[in-house]
């Protein structure tokens, strides 16, 4: 293990090297620092011309001005950074980064993790469902989303999901026809998921656009767009579900103990409805305290788990945990929900609260809550943007791996010694399906965090992408060759994350080797 790292460190530094050395030359040649000064008509122009030339150390040769830059880089690992400074604002480009990192991240995270979580299930089930109607269905929406141009799914966005829907707000009222057609869509589609006899797939069609219409005429009644919340019947309802689809996935139904467990967690979750109100009152909100929180959930998950035993007590304590964080999710969400008339009430907003540009509102002053609402509100369009696409590769991805698994031969003496379908699936394909998601995860996350420049344009984000653009539109080396070292430097974290997660998902590959 220590000389496996050992080789992948050295030959991952002369990699960054390498590519940093090619780059900074490349970008010394395509850009022109004194491009604003050759056309310029001020009298002391030769004078100007000399004095950028000294400043930016221009009549000295390339590979001296790399050794320059790489020394100063070179200081990162040391923690005294100097990745150089703009040359036209003089600021520092460790400052640039900081801002344009943090919003990159912030941009990509979620969807990111939506379009895996998302795109794999979707994926999953067109496996299974092959040669249906669901799947015929999943592989046409996959095609065109991934075809979709990014800034027209964008601009698109701006339209509908913001603009028309800020005016809906105005007078938030499902419509008859809206509420037949979004019920029926998804009673087909669940029912086409479901699949099995044609009077199942008409229950489940019953079930679930009943459920949806009766939900929609709920929202109607009670103006629950103007001023939504969960409240704690459906957090209960909402808990109880997700404990049941957990443990059906994680082990089955046929393992009491551990739906035990999970209903036990969902049963605690709604205990502390009222309890975690007066905690908000109580305590000054911060994210560190909402990650400490999601922790301690976990904790209690497993600890439940545990008390619960059975046979096999770490299928308990597992199932016991993943459904602690839903349950702590559909609190907090709860309580950001209690904020949301009076945030998209205030003077800033003004009942238009999904906002088409930047990443916060300007001059918002308020609690916690208010400006948690407010990064969602500008998150939203964005990030379903990137999901859109990114969740169409997903899919076809985890399709066509999964159907290569099914066809197996181990798939079929897992079945022929009677295992159940859903530990066929779950354990023996879906694990190793995954396999090929492996190599090219990481690299999508690393492309995604060296900043999606058409959406963070359009939807004026200063993130990573905008930061390169502009810097190499301005003639800007230093904050350029600072983007090409950050996203390189990821990118062999990312081939080595991809070795490692290898290893743990199929245990016949080891790292040493």
């Amino acid at each position: 293990m220590v000389s496996f790292f050992a080789r992948r460190f050295l030959s991952s530094t002369l990699v960054v090297l390498l590519s940093t050395l090619i780059m900074y030359v490349l970008v010394d040649i395509a850009i022109d620092p004194l491009e604003d000064l050759r056309t310029s008509t001020a009298p002391n122009k030769g004078e100007l011309i000399a004095s950028r030339i000294a400043e930016l150390n221009l009549d000295a040769p390339v590979l001296s001005r790399y050794l320059g830059w790489l020394q100063g880089a070179s200081g990162c690992v040391v923690g005294n950074c100097d990745l150089g400074t703009n040359w036209v604002t003089n600021r520092p480009v460790t400052a640039l980064l900081g801002g344009a990192i943090a919003n990159t991240l912030q941009l990509v995270t979620a969807a990111s993790f939506l379009a895996i979580l998302l795109g794999c299930m979707v994926g999953l089930v067109s496996a299974l469902r092959q040669y249906t109607g669901f799947d015929y269905s999943v592989t046409f929406m996959s095609f065109l989303f991934f075809s979709l141009p990014v800034f027209w799914v964008a601009v698109l966005a701006k339209a509908f999901l913001a603009i028309q829907f800020n005016d809906f707000l105005a007078d938030p009222h499902l419509p008859l026809w809206a509420i037949v057609l979004m019920s029926a869509f998804w009673g087909v589609a669940v029912s086409a998921a479901v699949a099995g006899s044609i009077k199942r797939r008409l229950a489940t069609f019953a079930a679930i656009s009943g459920g949806l219409a009766a939900i929609a005429f709920y929202f109607n009644l009670t103006d629950w767009f103007t001023n939504p919340t969960l409240g704690i019947v459906l957090v209960a309802l909402c808990a109880a579900g997700a404990a049941v689809v957990i443990t059906v996935l994680s082990t089955g139904l046929g393992n009491r103990r551990a739906l035990g467990a999970a209903l036990t967690v969902a049963g605690i979750g709604v205990a502390l409805y009222y309890p975690m109100l007066y905690f908000w009152v109580a305590v000054e909100e911060s994210w560190l305290l909402i990650l400490g929180l999601t922790i301690l959930s976990l904790l209690v998950g497993v600890g439940v788990g545990l008390a619960w035993g059975g046979p096999d007590r770490a299928q308990s304590a597992r199932t016991g945990a993943l459904t602690a964080f839903p349950v702590a999710f559909l609190l907090f969400v709860d309580r950001v929900m209690q904020s949301w008339e009076p945030y998209t009430n205030s003077n800033i907003i003004r009942g238009r609260p999904i906002a088409t540009i930047g990443s916060e509102t300007p001059n918002l002053t308020g609690s916690f809550w208010f400006f948690t609402i407010d990064q969602f509100t500008h998150l939203i369009l964005p990030s379903l943007t990137l999901l859109l696409i990114s969740f169409a590769g997903y899919t076809r991805y985890s399709r066509a791996s999964m159907l290569e698994v099914m066809n197996q031969d181990y798939i079929r003496t897992a079945r022929a010694k009677g295992l159940a379908e859903r530990t066929v699936i779950m354990r023996h394909a879906f694990r190793n399906a995954l396999l090929p998601l492996a190599s090219v995860v990481p690299v999508d996350i690393i492309t995604l965090v060296g900043g999606a420049v058409l959406t963070e344009t359009v939807f004026g984000w200063f993130g990573m992408g905008r930061l390169f653009v502009t810097s190499l539109d301005g003639n800007q080396q230093d904050p350029v060759m600072a983007y090409i070292l950050i996203v390189g430097i990821l990118a062999v974290v990312a081939n080595f994350v991809a070795d490692l997660v290898y290893a743990v998902l199929d245990p016949r590959i080891r790292v040493s080797a």
